[in-house]
């Protein structure tokens, strides 16, 4: 009877020890809660202070002051403006069918025998 009470007071205090290691664990990842918490809302509030700071500095009047104050840009005159008749000709059609089309540009229609590559012969 005498063993059978020291067993279960001994059963008693390993509860009583493995809970309180419960308690303080689960306090402990409160605190931890409450910092990510509290890190969060100021790493939140950080993002809206820099997003109204960004607000202000794109404002389109405060860029045209900027443009205006360092860059010595002048309005454009009518005749700057170029007609389509001077544009340069468009780059000749390649057949959908090449293989290279960049190459099919670069090849002349007729080749010339003096100075082209040969092709390489089949093994």
């Amino acid at each position: 009877m005498r063993l059978l009470n020291i067993l279960v007071i001994a059963a008693l205090i390993v509860a009583a020890t493995y809970v309180y290691k419960i308690k303080f664990d689960s306090t402990l990842q409160a605190e931890r809660v409450a910092k990510m918490h509290l890190e969060i809302r100021k790493q939140r509030n950080a993002i809206a202070s820099l997003r109204a700071e960004w607000a202000e500095l794109e404002t389109p009047g405060r860029i045209q002051d900027l443009a205006e104050r360092h860059l010595k840009l002048q309005p454009m005159q009518s005749n700057q403006i170029d007609t389509f008749d001077n544009l340069p000709p468009r780059p000749p059609a390649v057949a959908p069918a090449a293989a290279d089309p960049i190459g099919a540009m670069l090849t002349p229609s007729a080749p010339e025998t003096t100075g082209s590559i040969p092709a390489p012969a089949a093994r």
